[in-house]
């Protein structure tokens, strides 16, 4: 009985001692600063969409099909616009409970910086395909960059927040303990456009192409971090 009584003494005042031996902490302030600046959005998204319906599941799809690749062949000629298939959905038509027929559709996702180029496409691709979608963002190039320069500026005022504590509490300096970087991400703008471009796939040969606006968006970062005050 008298070993388990010094065992268990001697694991108490080696536990007190770790415990005295951890940090301690005094002193620290939440802080946070932000930077934000505009930039001009620099690149045109635009989504388009073929749809049949037909009694024939088939049938309905090789109008898609035949419409998708048409669409296809045209954007891949410009070398300015990138573009992409983005989805295909087949699914049944009901009435009163059963099958009547087949609904088929599948979109094309076009990118480019040149928004005139992109315009004429768009209104030549709407001779046989719908329009969905268009809208503008920054480009990763020129977020990156916005983003370097603003987190330069959010850091420089974290830190003068930090010294303005620092100095009004009359101590001599500060260290940071913690320090989170938050960017925006990249929202997109949907573009207005004149209602003539929306829609069914227009009848006539040509369609004018739609009124593009580019716009600006709002770049912002944050800065949040705990510092920790020194001792006089």
């Amino acid at each position: 009985m008298k070993i388990i009584h010094l065992l268990l003494f001697g694991f108490v005042v080696v536990s007190s001692a770790h415990a005295d031996s951890s940090p301690v902490t005094y002193d620290r302030v939440t802080l946070a600063a932000t930077a934000e600046k505009q930039i001009e959005n620099d690149t045109a998204v635009a989504q388009l969409f073929s749809e049949r319906e037909d009694e024939q599941s088939s049938v309905a799809a090789s109008e898609v099909n035949k419409n998708i690749t048409w669409a296809l062949e045209r954007a891949k000629n410009m070398d300015s616009v990138s573009v992409q298939t983005t989805g295909y959905h087949s699914q049944p038509v009901y009435q009163k409970q059963k099958i009547t027929g087949w609904r088929v559709r599948q979109s094309i996702k076009l990118e480019s910086q040149d928004t005139a180029r992109l315009g004429e496409l768009i209104g030549e691709l709407q001779q046989r395909l719908s329009v969905n979608l268009i809208s503008y963002t920054v480009s990763p190039e020129i977020r990156e960059q916005a983003e370097n320069d603003l987190i330069a500026k959010a850091l420089a005022s974290f830190d003068k927040r930090a010294r303005l504590v620092t100095d009004e509490l009359g101590r001599p300096g500060y260290r940071i303990v913690r320090l989170d970087i938050v960017t925006s991400g990249n929202p997109i703008r949907p573009v207005a456009l004149q209602r003539m471009a929306l829609g069914s796939p227009a009848a006539a040969e040509n369609v004018s192409p739609p009124t593009l606006d580019r716009g600006v968006q709002v770049v912002r970062v944050g800065v949040n971090g705990i510092i920790e005050l020194k001792l006089n």
